[in-house]
């Protein structure tokens, strides 16, 4: 008998051992960064580590600049600035963005100076979006500096247009260079016109000493503010600054990140600022009327009750409930807020799994999406300290389909078995396979991006959505979708602008597992209105337009 037992155990231990090879020998997720011609280097402009500016970060966009359905890369990149940066850091003075189109057999070409994006200003995030509804996205980008705007001309290039629409945001906030880290574009009054949400940082005044630390880089804390602030779009298609007609001007706050979408369901948009070291704000939207409900809500602080390093909020349902929930990084341990549909979220981060993963990491960007097409949301973060240049694992958190992740990045790809310093990380489907793909920046001295190509060979199946709205994006933004089939329902928000720094690939992605059917797809534009449609086909991207259904 015994015999049985140790003969069934060494059997058992050799099949995970077994299985444990496999995995390893077929990643789920391949380094492919240089073979796809992706040659970007980051600088913060020194060769040493020691502000709050340098350890900020590089962003990363998704966006199809040129309209030929293939998702390309924007990169942001810091640069040498006089007072701030070392003297030996003038090498790398000019350095600028870059944006790599995207060739369709799995390579990319560097193409910012053709395209006339390459901005030599210190660059952080960058919102792309159809502002004029002329058929092609635009990209804004937020800089430690005046923003630039650029139209996109729709032939592959793009025209700074930033003093003609008012929109390079005042020079100084709160007596200090201006600092913005966010961009979200949505339609707040409903005239179809799209409007913009800018976050703005921190007053860094760059001769501050820290008194309790002089050794060390000052804490957020020690600087004040800068206020978020909303431009409203005009007719004539130049923005206006409306931030305190609408009630939503805090000269103080420290904004990391923006996340628009109808919280509670009754028709507007609401706000989620992401604050650093402050508390987070949920601001409700009552006709017009902006209402701070973050400490009523649950979502203001971490199960401690503590303001943190919060970076953005990435909305999903993770639990499969219906109900969106939010998924906070920050330095800590991060905080995952579960929807429980009366208005108010429940801290589950540490019954979830969440927190035992993420304390001590140092999570700015995170992403939550289904990296294995199983039908559940998943867990990405890019990680690295903030006061010292201290290298972190990524980390990749699976779904239980209940809510409950475990670490499992080492198992699927050996890039999380390795210590960087992350910050943006963008989740995109660059090659079209219906496989979700991960890039992330890092400001590491290496300062390389990684590009990691989804191989899982698994045959769940999915669907992807780009949604179109009859008179252009406003209706699209934040647009409520729910997939049903089986009598499983899913619910997502169109949401792309959800993690630090970064924007996503800007449809929706949709696992199905094993199922090899929908019954209906039913889109709750942003203006009201909606659309239900029936059986459409699996495993193929589709674009919806407003009123129309599929456009074949």
């Amino acid at each position: 008998m015994i015999r049985k037992i140790v003969g069934s155990l060494a059997i058992a231990i050799l099949i995970n051992i077994a299985s444990i090879s496999a995995q390893n020998k077929f990643p789920v997720f391949t380094d492919v960064t240089k073979a796809a011609g992706i040659g970007f280097k980051y600088t913060f402009g020194d060769t040493v580590y020691e502000n709050i500016l340098e350890s900020s970060g590089s962003g990363i966009t998704i966006f199809d600049y040129n309209n030929d359905n293939l998702p390309d890369l924007y990169m942001l990149n810091g640069t040498y600035i006089e007072g701030i940066s070392e003297p030996e850091g003038k090498v790398f003075a000019n350095t600028r963005n870059k944006l790599y189109k995207n060739n369709g057999d799995g390579t990319f070409t560097e193409v910012s100076k053709a395209a006339g994006v390459d901005d030599p200003t210190w660059g952080m995030a960058a919102g792309a979006f159809d502002y004029d509804n002329d058929g092609d996205k635009d990209l804004y980008v937020m800089n430690y500096g005046p923003n630039r705007f650029y139209r996109n001309n729709g032939d592959g290039t793009f025209t700074d247009i930033t003093n003609k629409l008012n929109l390079a945001g005042p020079d100084k906030l709160n007596g200090f260079l201006k600092w913005s880290v966010d961009a979200a574009f949505w339609d707040f009054n409903n005239d179809n016109r799209m409007d913009v949400l800018v976050g703005n940082f921190l007053a860094f005044d760059p001769n501050h000493i820290s008194a309790a630390f002089p050794n060390m880089m000052p804490h957020p804390s020690e600087y004040k503010g800068q206020a978020t602030m909303l431009y409203q779009q005009q007719p004539d298609g130049t923005f206006k600054d409306v931030t305190k007609k609408y009630g939503l001007f805090f000269p103080d706050s420290k904004c990391m990140g923006i996340t628009i979408y109808d919280y509670d369901e009754d028709g507007d948009l609401d706000i989620f600022q992401s604050n650093d070291h402050q508390l987070n704000s949920l601001f409700r939207n009552d006709n017009l009327k902006f209402t701070d409900i973050g400490v009523a809500s649950g979502v203001a602080a971490n199960s401690h009750g503590v303001p943190t390093g919060s970076m953005a909020g990435t909305i999903g349902d993770i639990d499969g409930d219906g109900l969106i929930d939010i998924l906070v990084s920050d330095l800590r341990y991060g905080a995952l807020y579960r929807n429980t549909g009366n208005g108010v979220y429940e801290d589950i981060t540490e019954k979830s799994g969440v927190a035992g993963a993420f304390t001590g990491r140092g999570s700015w960007a995170a992403a939550l999406f289904d990296y294995d097409n199983d039908g559940d949301l998943d867990i990405l973060s890019a990680n690295g300290t903030a006061e010292i240049l201290k290298l972190q694992h990524p980390l990749l958190l699976e779904n239980d389909g209940k809510g409950h992740f475990k670490n499992v990045g080492v198992e699927k790809c050996s890039y999380f078995a390795t210590k960087r310093s992350g910050r943006a990380a963008a989740i995109w489907d660059y090659n079209n396979d219906g496989k979700l793909d991960i890039v992330v920046s890092h400001i590491d001295l290496t300062a390389t991006p990684v590009l990691l190509k989804n191989t899982i060979n698994n045959s769940n199946h999915w669907i992807g959505l780009k949604l179109v709205g009859k008179n252009g994006p406003a209706s699209t933004i934040a647009a409520r979708v729910v997939v049903e089939y089986d009598g499983v329902k899913h619910v997502f928000i169109n949401q792309f602008s959800t993690s630090y720094l970064t924007s996503h690939d800007p449809r929706i992605h949709v696992g199905l597992g094993k199922h090899n059917k929908i019954d209906t797809i039913t889109i709750c534009w942003t203006n009201g209105k909606k659309e239900i449609i029936n059986h459409p086909e699996i495993d193929k991207y589709h674009t919806i337009v407003e009123g129309t259904g599929i456009v074949k």
